[in-house]
């Protein structure tokens, strides 16, 4: 989802209902305000969690919305659906206007998920050129061996796509349990990888996103707010 950005008299043009050129008297007057301080830049460009007032009525300005959710299996990676619960039922009312999922996960997988307002925070966080690497556990039908840890640091051709999967790390914690970590997160990636080493994955539960880490004592279809430190640790990740 794409952040709005808005010049500042557009802004206060479509909140009040009023021309831009009538704006030009009240700006240079002193009479508005961007995040508690007096602009009188008309050109100014405004996002959605600038707080612009006019003689000390809020206009605009959103509060910026993270959180964490423990995806249950059979629930849906949408924030609507006609046939199956959404994460976004999940979340109380208050919490919902606006949100949107940073990353998916499908209708049999389990774990972390991460819902917001913020468009830009989110952007970043999926895509792949940030680098930001997604850690999942499963467990397989067959038994694992050092071939398949190869073949996933190696990337795969998904033909589909036309192609090739990023390097992706791959730990065997048992014959048939490993975890998986991603750089990106292509439609049903992991379940087609194991697919192509002739392999199905039975359960499939996403445990990190960087350096966010599910909290152990969220039950499935429970959520709480990021802390100020997670928010900030996937922004120093996807800034580069």
């Amino acid at each position: 989802m794409t952040t709005r950005y808005f010049r500042l008299d557009r802004l206060l043009s479509e909140k009040l209902q009023t021309s831009r050129s009538s704006l030009r008297a009240p700006l240079a007057a002193g009479l508005v305000q961007v995040n508690g301080e007096v602009e009188k830049d008309r050109q100014r460009v405004v996002g959605p969690f600038d707080v612009v007032s006019f003689k000390g009525q809020k206009l605009h300005g959103q509060t910026p919305i993270y959180l964490m959710l423990n995806k249950p299996q059979g629930v849906v990676s949408a924030t609507s659906d006609a046939r199956h619960t959404t994460v976004l039922d999940l979340v109380s009312e208050e919490w919902r206007e606006g949100l949107h999922l940073a990353g998916r996960l499908d209708f049999n997988s389990t774990g972390l998920v991460i819902l917001t307002n913020d468009g830009s925070w989110s952007q970043s966080l999926s895509q792949p050129e940030t680098g930001v690497w997604k850690h999942y556990r499963v467990s397989l039908e067959a038994p694992l061996g050092s071939d398949d840890v190869e073949a996933f640091a190696a990337g795969m051709r998904f033909e589909f796509e036309g192609l090739v999967t990023r390097p992706a790390r791959l730990d065997i914690r048992s014959p048939r349990a490993a975890d998986v970590w991603l750089q990106e997160g292509r439609y049903h990636q992991i379940r087609r990888m194991f697919a192509q080493r002739g392999n199905k994955v039975k359960t499939l539960h996403r445990l990190a996103v960087g350096n966010v880490v599910l909290d152990k004592t969220l039950a499935p279809g429970e959520y709480r707010a990021l802390t100020e430190h997670e928010v900030r640790t996937i922004a120093d990740q996807t800034s580069g």
